[in-house]
């Protein structure tokens, strides 16, 4: 039919509602994959729009056999574009497709798991690139930090991820203390052990080491500035 011809867009529409259990047939190939069905069978539809914009009749070729292959390569795309939770080049994709049966096929014939080696050998690439494969299939979908990891009793992943020790840092600053304090003076040094290990109140070490409280508050002030340009060295 012609472009401009009134009966196209209505026999267009017949066509593809026509065509829509088709869709959904192929479309639950790919269920259990990670993605809807409500979003596969859409895909799919699209992939079938696609098709009936772009048949040719006059080739001879029944239209399922040119709307098939359309549609699943459409679903198929949908999956290398858009459902990995890390953009993975597509010539990983489809050799860490092809690992899972390669390496059953290999392990009945043998008799037990393949080596890297002799499944790289198998497929025909490199063992880097085996490797490569394998570990981008890992990452098809992440899980959340909020899930439970297997054999922790319940607990998250987010709680098992390692941080800093801020212990560390306790570390470098005694032992870059420790020097300085010993460069104090004795009465200073116990000033500043009943100050900030005792609690004690400035009042209360004066009375100790037979000072003025405003003494006392002059030999912290000269002690603390001396440590900290020390520090600062």
């Amino acid at each position: 039919m012609e472009l401009d011809d009134p009966d196209q867009t209505r026999l267009r529409t017949r066509i593809i509602e026509a065509n829509l259990p088709m869709v959904g047939r192929l479309a639950r190939r790919y269920s259990g994959r990670g993605e809807s069905p409500e979003d596969l069978a859409q895909v799919g539809a699209l992939g079938l729009i696609k098709a009936v914009d772009g048949y040719d009749s006059s080739r001879g070729v029944p239209f399922a056999c040119y709307a098939v292959p359309t549609i699943l390569g459409g679903i198929r795309k949908h999956f290398r574009d858009t459902a990995w939770a890390v953009r993975v080049p597509r010539a990983a994709q489809e050799l860490g497709a092809q690992v899972p049966e390669a390496r059953g096929r290999l392990a009945q014939q043998r008799g037990r798991q393949p080596t890297d080696r002799e499944l790289a050998d198998h497929l025909e690439v490199t063992v880097a690139q085996l490797v490569a494969a394998v570990a981008a299939s890992e990452v098809y979908r992440l899980p959340s930090l909020d899930e439970p990891r297997p054999g922790t009793d319940g607990i998250g992943r987010l709680a098992l991820i390692g941080a800093v020790d801020p212990g560390y840092a306790a570390v470098d600053d005694h032992l870059t203390l420790q020097p300085l304090l010993a460069e104090l003076p004795a009465r200073e040094r116990r000033i500043l052990t009943m100050r900030f290990y005792g609690d004690l109140t400035q009042a209360q070490i004066a009375t100790r080491v037979g000072l003025s409280q405003m003494h006392v508050s002059r030999l912290l002030k000269r002690s603390l500035a001396q440590l900290r340009a020390g520090m600062l060295r």
